[in-house]
């Protein structure tokens, strides 16, 4: 079991910069109670996160309430793409309170009409309709719901497989996590869905035939070698509704090939698959582009939003192919919160500050410096750092045990507790609790960037014993 962050206070180094302020024991003392409270009246799966009291958070920064501030790497688990309290959504949100409106349930009201065009006019063919949701698993649910109506519609009560992928995460609902591919993580459900079928994600990390640099696949190798492993668990055609998988894996921040995906395309479309990409994490200029789907050159039949669409608020949404966004008639597909008001007026004025200020652009220039200076940070420490994935502002550092490819969760624990120290923060490891996600907000400077990237420097250093 990896370790835990721990209630005691330490005297650490004080930090003055303009991005960064540490200027009290960590975790600070006067916070105990308050994480001792949260510890009494939450369950014990809240209490894994970095003991940092969050107080307010702007830009690219999070603060306490004790004078201490920290460069933000986490985004908030990928949310603040925009910034945190991004101004612009921060008026929105307010306007929308002011204005006397809070609630709606599915009553039509302008600010969902006006969020639903957008996201259409911003989303590539032929994503033409949007269903709004709250929460990335129940986006994942929804989707699951659809695909296997449509595939009903096409191959009767035998075409409702969905097949998702080993290591890849869509939520913590029943039906989210059965599509997951953590077999531990479903041991509760006990009786599985048995046509919830995991094959291998794609990717150079866990498998040599295949390459995530390659984009052309004429040999047909790695598709082929992938096509067995439904062949093993004989899984026809005919049987699979949809595909779905995470656009870039959310615990490793690996993409499948290039030339993987456009064939995969190709067999969908000859066998009436739906090809449904889980952007919840990935969307909204993450990697570089709006959607990260897009780096594949590929169509998509339904995304799922969440996260980075708001930059803020609760929200997510299912945007697909009309043909089987319509599949359900009036009242027979809705949620209580769909469209919230102040959550859609956030998320509008999310998506007009994204695309106004190219945030994707920015994510591609700041994902190169990033680039590099994790790639000098990779040789620095090559009996350490087993892997580095990811595109634009998502980087994802696998810690591995000295001279082995077998991860570290201990190692990778330490690096985050001695970041927190020096003002840089992250959310606890993932990946089995050996990967370090870099994903800050999308509006971070180059020179708060660059600053961050050298406390990690110094924090892996500390944590292998290399500094004092």
């Amino acid at each position: 079991m990896a370790k835990s962050f721990k209630l005691e206070p330490v005297d650490v180094k004080k930090v003055e910069t303009p991005n960064r302020r540490i200027c009290t024991k960590i975790p600070v003392p006067e916070s105990i109670p308050v994480i001792e409270k949260l510890r009494k009246y939450e369950p014990r799966s809240m209490s894994g996160q970095p003991l940092v009291v969050w107080d307010k958070a702007e830009g690219f920064n999070v603060y306490d309430k004790y004078g201490n501030k920290w460069i933000d790497f986490s985004s908030g688990v990928l949310v603040t793409n925009a910034g945190h309290s991004n101004p612009e959504v921060k008026r929105a949100a307010l306007s929308m309170i002011e204005h006397g409106l809070m609630h709606n349930y599915c009553f039509p009201t302008e600010i969902r009409q006006k969020l639903t065009e957008k996201l259409v006019e911003v989303s590539p063919e032929p994503l033409n309709k949007v269903f709004l949701l709250t929460t990335g698993s129940e986006a994942c649910e929804c989707a699951i719901k659809l695909a296997r109506t449509y595939g009903q519609t096409k191959g009767g009560s035998e075409k409702i497989k969905i097949v998702t992928f080993e290591d890849d995460f869509h939520g913590r609902t029943m039906g989210s996590q059965m599509a997951g591919g953590s077999p531990s993580a479903k041991e509760w459900i006990v009786n599985l869905d048995p046509d919830m079928n995991q094959v291998p994600f794609p990717n150079a990390y866990k498998y040599e035939w295949a390459d995530e640099s390659r984009d052309d696949y004429s040999d047909d190798k790695c598709f082929d070698t992938w096509m067995g492993y439904l062949d093993e668990q004989g899984i026809e055609p005919g049987q699979i509704a949809a595909f779905m998988p995470e656009t870039f894996q959310g615990g490793w921040a690996q993409f499948m090939p290039v030339g993987f995906v456009k064939k995969l395309r190709e067999f969908c479309d000859r066998n009436d698959i739906l090809l449904v990409f889980d952007e919840v994490q990935a969307g909204f200029g993450r990697s570089g582009k709006l959607y990260s789907f897009q780096h594949y050159d590929v169509a998509a039949d339904l995304v799922c939003l969440g996260k980075g669409v708001s930059s803020s608020l609760p929200l997510s949404g299912v945007i697909g192919r009309p043909e089987v966004m319509d599949l359900y008639g009036p009242n027979k597909m809705t949620s209580t919160h769909t469209g919230n008001p102040l959550c859609c007026a956030a998320a509008l004025a999310s998506i007009e500050y994204i695309i106004e200020n190219d945030l994707p652009g920015r994510s591609m220039e700041l994902g190169a410096v990033l680039d590099e200076r994790l790639c000098e940070l990779v040789a620095k420490y090559p009996a350490y750092i087993g892997n580095c994935r990811g595109k634009g502002l998502v980087k994802a550092l696998v810690i591995t045990k000295k001279n082995s490819k077998e991860i570290d969760p201990d190692l990778a624990h330490d690096i985050v507790r001695i970041s927190i120290e020096k003002g840089l923060l992250f959310f606890a490891p993932v990946g089995a609790g050996s990967t370090i996600k870099i994903c800050p907000p999308l509006i971070i400077t180059k020179e708060a960037l660059l600053e961050g990237l050298d406390v990690l420097d110094e924090a892996i250093s500390k944590a292998i014993g290399l500094e004092g």
